[in-house]
């Protein structure tokens, strides 16, 4: 499995946020290929790579029970916030205090720092260079997902019901299920494998929305601007003054919802603003686009002779509603964790998931661990032992499903 995981994670797989293609980028199609071949090697069925560079692949039954058809899911794309290319993971053992990944850059990985590094003493961590996020996010998920399957097919003895398995890309920039084919896929229900640490458990998710404000003013020369300059970033600047400061996600935890400022660019004559809306509640939710709206409308009446214009998208919703309604697929995951000595974590997740928009396009989809620590970024770590029992979870839910 470790060999795998390195394998994998050294092969650059960035999502790229300004391609309307899909893939959004073409290095995806590499890492695609590599599994592909690994499919079939370890015996699986039905494997495809169609054109947008989804995988599936099925694990056929080995019982002649009428067992309802489960998937497990994980993405191909690493986040393009940081640098994705070049990763030189490192296998260490871990005997406590700070883990040097980069000596020449002064990186250092440090319970001070990230205080759940103490729950691992004495354990193997993959770690990073220093340099480059580790890919954790979400090739630990691809790989516990194959080992289970490979395991399943060495060992006959477990019996279990049809098992599909579905590899996507460009997750990271919200569109890993936009072109997933659920009626192909044809599973009950499956599970993203794509979560944090060991025995995290999550069903419920932000609503989303983005939130873009073109603001509009009017540039004079500054020596004689008295009475007509309309400066659009001092407009910009007044707006986000006027949102809730104890709504943002510094201030913010649990199912406390939020607005970004996520990035603004502006001169006197033109500023624009990008937010992300988010919260677990519907109705929140839809009270803080109110808000926003309500805002914008204010500041045009007050601001007569500059434009204001806002465009609000929902981006995806909380599974929670679809996951509720087939609750035992929560319990199955909760009870697999226990009869393996895993304590669940059940809580939120403070973003969003494939899962939750293929919850809503009618396969329900709650998320499990994958080990990993600080995604995104050079301090991102996965202790072996955490994937190991993501591999064994995967393997006791689908023996489970024989008793559903």
């Amino acid at each position: 499995m470790i060999n795998r995981f390195l394998k994998y994670v050294k092969i650059a797989t960035d999502a790229n946020p300004e391609s309307l293609l899909c893939p959004s980028s073409e290095i995806q199609w590499d890492l695609a290929k590599v599994i592909i071949e690994d499919l079939k090697e370890i015996g699986l069925e039905d494997i495809s790579l169609d054109e947008n560079c989804y995988i599936m692949a099925t694990l056929p039954s080995n019982c002649g029970k009428d067992i309802p058809t489960i998937g497990f899911i994980a993405h191909m794309d690493t986040a393009p916030t940081y640098n994705g290319k070049g990763v030189n993971p490192k296998v260490v053992k871990y005997e406590g205090g700070d883990i040097v990944l980069n000596k020449e850059l002064d990186v250092i990985l440090s319970p001070k720092d990230f205080p759940s590094l103490n729950k691992y003493v004495g354990e193997e961590l993959i770690v990073t260079d220093g340099k480059t996020l580790l890919g954790a996010d979400d090739k630990a998920g691809i790989v516990e997902i194959i080992e289970a399957m490979k395991y399943l097919k060495e060992h006959p003895e477990i019996k279990h019901g049809e098992i599909k398995i579905g590899f996507t890309p460009d997750e990271e920039i919200g569109r890993g299920a936009n072109l997933f084919d659920v009626e192909k896929f044809n599973c009950k229900f499956a599970y993203t494998v794509d979560g944090g640490e060991l025995g995290e458990l999550e069903y419920e998710n932000f609503n989303a929305a983005s939130a873009v404000i073109k603001i509009k003013g009017r540039d004079i020369h500054p020596g004689t601007a008295k009475n007509s300059m309309i400066n659009s970033m001092i407009i910009a600047m007044e707006l986000n003054s006027m949102l809730p400061a104890d709504q943002r996600p510094e201030h913010t935890e649990n199912y406390e919802g939020f607005f970004l400022l996520n990035d603004m660019k502006g001169t006197v004559e033109n500023t624009t603003m990008n937010y992300i809306i988010r919260d677990h509640s519907m109705k929140k939710f839809n009270e803080k686009k109110n808000l926003i709206k309500a805002v914008v409308m204010y500041l045009q009446l007050k601001y007569k002779d500059a434009s204001i214009e806002i465009e609000v998208k929902d981006s995806y919703y909380n599974m929670r509603e679809k996951i509720e309604a087939v609750s035992y697929i929560i319990d199955l995951a909760k009870k697999s964790m226990e009869e393996l000595g895993i304590e669940p974590h059940i809580r939120p997740i403070r973003g969003g998931t494939d899962g939750a928009r293929l919850s809503y396009k009618g396969l329900p989809c709650p998320n499990l661990f994958t080990g990993g620590h600080n995604f995104h970024g050079k301090f991102e770590y996965i202790p072996v032992n955490s994937m190991e029992k993501a591999r064994d979870l995967i393997i006791k839910i689908a023996e489970n499903v024989t008793n559903l």
